[in-house]
């Protein structure tokens, strides 16, 4: 998310600075690859290059192409076999043992609904987006169709005219029954043996931090570095502030009976109690429970939730557990405040993503699950 963000914002000052760019994206891996479908990279005229699509081997090569791009304004589908024994190929050992197919566009600004515009739609609002990409591996030296469409809700945005009406009218059928929650990948051999990347764009994860003591200022940090919408709540005005916390997006001071009325939640948010306040907690955890939110965490040993939910149980409100983590965050032995944010932060991206934290060593298969 933070990598789409930094390219809409690098691609804003291209375009103020009438500067050509070009827009690579990972449409599709076969086997391993430091990065996934979605990935992307912006490039300048000049070579200046924003986001990636790989650890940093494929970089340079695409580059070039891009500005070849650039130049005859025509898209064109690369790809990347690090299969291949001999990985100097590009100027550099891969070791990734995949095929990466990046497709490469060009921008134009005059138009509203090109690629980075519709990225841009896509994050303009906390509303889950499904964003298309199509192109056609065995038909790579041909220019591409690309990413021209986005559906957002009942809103639509670009045009499927560049596609058959045939195959037109079963991709709409196919988007206005997409319920998928994670990125998908289909081929069309009928179509022009054409491939269409249906891409599911969330809003970034907003977090809750309740507390502004020192201890959750690299937590704030990290939550920034991952793209993070944060909203810092706390009801001492003299550490609840942008000087001390200049990532936060928000800062709500004042009592919890206060705040819990100012705070918005949805399907991407997360919460952590930090303040060392059990009654500010307990108010705040009341209003939580009642929202539809997939963690909240709680800083503190067991028995300290334990209290929590015997209060509120004592005032006969129903605790539900199944997303309560207490104590927050997961055993890297950590001590220091920094390491206890990195515990935190992990345990957040892994029940997002719905995995169990493992060592990657023990893990069966590939690191990455394959996008059917």
């Amino acid at each position: 998310m933070k990598e789409l963000q930094q390219i809409i914002q690098a691609y804003e000052v291209c375009k103020s600075e009438n500067q050509s760019v070009a827009l690579a994206t990972v449409v599709q891996v076969d086997g391993s690859a430091y990065r996934r479908p979605g990935a992307r990279m912006l490039v300048t005229q000049e070579g200046n290059l924003t986001g990636a699509i790989s650890g940093g081997c494929l970089e340079g090569d695409a580059l070039r192409k891009a500005q070849a791009v650039i130049f005859q304004q025509k898209s064109m589908l690369v790809t990347y076999d690090t299969t291949d024994e001999d990985d100097q190929k590009f100027g550099v050992g891969l070791g990734c043992n995949g095929i990466i197919h990046v497709l490469i566009e060009p921008i134009d600004f005059e138009n509203s609904e090109n690629p980075v515009e519709l990225i841009k739609k896509a994050l303009s609002d906390r509303e889950t987006s499904l964003l298309l990409t199509l192109f056609s591996v065995p038909n790579s030296k041909s220019e591409q169709i690309g990413t021209v469409y986005l559906k957002k809700g009942s809103r639509d945005f670009g045009s499927l005219s560049k596609v058959h009406a045939d195959f037109r009218q079963e991709l709409e059928q196919e988007i206005t029954e997409f319920d998928a929650p994670q990125n998908q990948i289909k081929s069309y051999s009928e179509y022009q043996q054409l491939s269409v990347f249906f891409e599911v764009i969330k809003p970034p994860t907003r977090m809750l931090l309740f507390g502004a003591g020192n201890d959750t200022i690299p937590v704030a940090k990290l939550a920034d570095i991952l793209g993070f919408e944060l909203i810092l709540i706390d009801g001492r005005k003299n550490l609840a502030t942008q000087t001390r916390f200049p990532s936060a997006n928000q800062i709500i001071q004042g009592p919890a009976e206060e705040v819990i009325n100012q705070i918005e939640t949805d399907l991407n948010t997360v919460a952590l109690l930090m303040t060392h306040n059990f009654e500010y907690e307990v108010i705040v955890l009341e209003k939580l429970l009642s929202c539809l939110i997939p963690y909240i965490g709680i800083l503190g040993p067991k028995r300290k939730t334990e209290k929590l939910i015997q209060r509120l149980e004592s005032n006969r409100i129903q605790v539900h557990t199944d997303n309560l983590y207490a104590p927050i965050g997961i055993e890297i032995g950590a001590e220091t405040s920094e390491e206890i944010a990195l515990s935190i932060l992990a345990e957040i991206k892994a029940v997002l993503n719905k995995k169990q934290p493992i060592f990657l060593r023990e893990k069966q298969g590939p690191i990455h699950e394959k996008i059917q």
